[in-house]
């Protein structure tokens, strides 16, 4: 195998590669042996139909497709290590010889990693994220945790009122006449959900169990239904079921059942101090990405579009592995959402650059603070990452190649580059 690289524009090049004619010919055989069952000559067993036969029948490229597919891969691998350049997308492959008796030649278009010129990294000034937690957020985040232990309770005694969960029958008019798709019946629907035409619900308040009310609306002009956007309706309604939440007193009572504290005065105390937590962590996030998202406007890179696409392809790979750990196949996701596979790749470009461009200037900044991963910082990464897959290190460390050990420091050295331009950084 050799190889020739040609520089293109925009951080782009052609990777010339040929492999000999020997490695092509025993591509070419590999391919015969394994397409051999599959041919049928008259006179001959299947499987035992001589290659010349074959080729003299059909031609000499028969199996040259099948050939070239078997080449291309480790020719292409070969190439890479060999390259001294840095290669950040996936291959374009074009074929520019393949005849029989001559060596294989093929061409790879890749983008190569650019080249980052810093602007300022240093000194970066943000606005100081206010991490206050009053008394109001405190109140909010116990009223959370009381709907989320709030028992239902049915009602037999009072009219409906806001707020309620109520199961109603239905059917709407237009012009007298019931049309499609307005008859409901045993419907599940929260007063003040907001959920049907606007008005209909604020009428069913004082709707009693079992009687039937009339619910006058007005469909929007920009109603789903075209037949039926902006006429006049009549709701024929009849409530079947009132149920409302019932939220547990706020007492000692419900700080023990909640928590691990004894009294509703040790729970508040809580509540507030993982509120200022979490404000510290958000503040902590939003101060980093700021500050980098600074410097990268300060920046000045060409990123080619394939290491983009390449970027794109690899994120919706790994939405599609998430999913499909919920039981949720991409193919269903795109059913329910109505997207295209290749609408959702478009939504995640803007995405994909920023994440390039923040590792592209986060490395230069390593590079030029001379950062390096030391043996006890990798030692500890190696212990988190046993302990997040509940591995035995030494278990973790035998699996670890070469690559791995690289991208593991290199991932190092950008969470030290982000500490050190956050820790840099001037809040005011």
């Amino acid at each position: 195998m050799s190889l020739q690289v040609e520089k293109l524009e925009g951080n782009m090049a052609k990777l010339i590669i040929e492999a000999t004619a020997e490695e092509f010919e025993e591509a070419v055989e590999k391919a015969y042996q394994k397409n051999k069952s599959k041919l049928s000559v008259p006179g001959f067993r299947k499987g035992k139909v001589p290659r010349k036969m074959v080729e003299q029948m059909y031609g000499k490229e028969i199996f040259f497709e099948d050939a070239a597919n078997i080449v291309i891969p480790s020719a292409y691998a070969k190439a890479v290590d060999e390259c001294t350049e840095e290669i950040v997308s996936q291959p374009t492959i074009d074929v520019v010889q393949m005849e029989a008796g001559k060596p294989f030649i093929f061409s790879a278009e890749v983008a190569l990693k650019p080249e980052v010129t810093l602007g300022r990294y240093k000194g970066i000034e943000v606005e100081k994220a206010d991490t206050t937690v009053t008394d109001e957020e405190v109140d909010a985040a116990i009223d959370r945790e009381r709907e989320n232990n709030a028992r239902t309770i049915s009602i037999e005694d009072r009219a409906v009122k806001d707020g309620d969960m109520t199961v109603l029958d239905f059917e709407g008019f237009v012009d007298g006449a019931a049309f499609e798709g307005g008859k409901g019946e045993n419907y599940p629907l929260t007063i003040g959900s907001n959920t049907f035409i606007p008005g209909f619900e604020e009428q069913l308040v004082g709707a009693e169990l079992n009687k039937e009310v009339e619910v006058n609306v007005t469909f929007p002009e920009d109603y789903q239904a075209a037949e039926l956007a902006g006429k006049p309706a009549v709701f024929k309604c009849t409530i079947k079921e009132i149920k409302e939440k019932q939220l547990p007193e706020l007492d000692d009572e419900f700080a023990s059942e909640v928590s691990e504290f004894d009294t509703l005065a040790e729970y508040k105390e809580d509540v507030k101090k993982n509120l200022a937590e979490k404000k510290e962590a958000d503040a902590k996030s939003e101060k980093e990405d700021k500050v980098v998202d600074a410097i990268i406007a300060d920046a000045k890179m060409d990123i080619p579009e394939a290491m983009i696409a390449t970027q794109q392809r690899q994120m919706a790979d790994d939405f599609a592995q998430r999913i499909q750990m919920q039981g949720i196949s991409i193919d269903q996701y795109f059913q329910f959402t109505g997207l295209t596979r290749e609408a959702f790749l478009e939504q995640m470009k803007p995405q994909a650059e920023k994440r390039i461009k923040s590792r592209l200037v986060l490395e230069a900044v390593a590079k030029a603070e001379n950062m390096e991963a030391g043996e006890e910082e990798y030692k500890a990464e190696i212990k988190r990452m046993a302990e997040a897959y509940q591995m035995e290190e030494d278990k973790l460390t035998e699996m670890i190649g070469e690559f791995e050990q690289k991208a593991i420091k290199e991932d190092i050295c950008i969470k030290k580059a982000v500490d050190f331009v956050t820790e840099n950084a001037v809040e005011k």
